[in-house]
């Protein structure tokens, strides 16, 4: 028997993100996103308001990184999200994380987060059916703990992902099945 549950955001998992960018005087500044897909194969869409820290250095500097969240940084991760860079400008300083630049964009990556993906922003978006910045991913960068034999192994990046049900994080890393195979023995 199906029974009803609240109407929320209810697509689990949901992904936890934390979308760097630099603020005006250089500094790091992080948020923890939830509402992010990617959109195709080297776009990504992210879906925030215009009132964040976050959309105006995105629109400022052109650019930003997004980082996948992993158990170790859970703490971390979630203050990205429950402190704004609006309020606090000293938001990622006070979680002891470290940055450097990214490669290919004007952007920090999140030195402990083990895969990050550097943005070019290409717009900003706003209609009846909400918000967003989408950016085009122009490189994707691994930490090596994650790559052994130099071939990412995503059970080691250990990501996290968000329960809108209950707001709980949880573990994203047991490997259960083949894409684009297991499926043929039903053909």
């Amino acid at each position: 028997m199906r029974k009803k549950l609240k109407i929320t955001e209810g697509i689990f998992p949901m992904p936890v993100l934390m979308v760097a960018t630099y603020n005006d005087d250089g500094s790091v500044n992080v948020m923890n996103a939830a509402w992010g897909t990617m959109q195709g194969r080297n776009t990504v869409a992210l879906k925030l308001s215009e009132t964040h820290k976050t959309v105006q250095n995105i629109k400022k500097r052109g650019a930003f990184t997004v980082s996948i969240a992993d158990a170790a940084h859970v703490k971390e991760a979630d203050y990205f999200g429950v402190e704004s860079g609006n309020k606090e400008p000293n938001k990622f300083a006070k979680t002891g994380l470290t940055a450097g630049k990214a490669e290919t964009v004007d952007a920090p990556v999140i030195n402990e987060f083990p895969l990050c993906l550097e943005c070019e922003f290409i717009e900003y978006q706003q209609n009846e059916y909400g918000c967003g910045v989408i950016g085009k991913v122009v490189n994707v960068t691994a930490d090596e703990h994650v790559m052994p034999g130099g071939t990412l192994d995503i059970s080691l990046v250990d990501a996290i992902a968000f329960d809108p049900y209950t707001h709980g994080y949880y573990r994203v890393s047991e490997r259960v099945g083949e894409a684009f195979k297991d499926g043929l023995e039903l053909k």
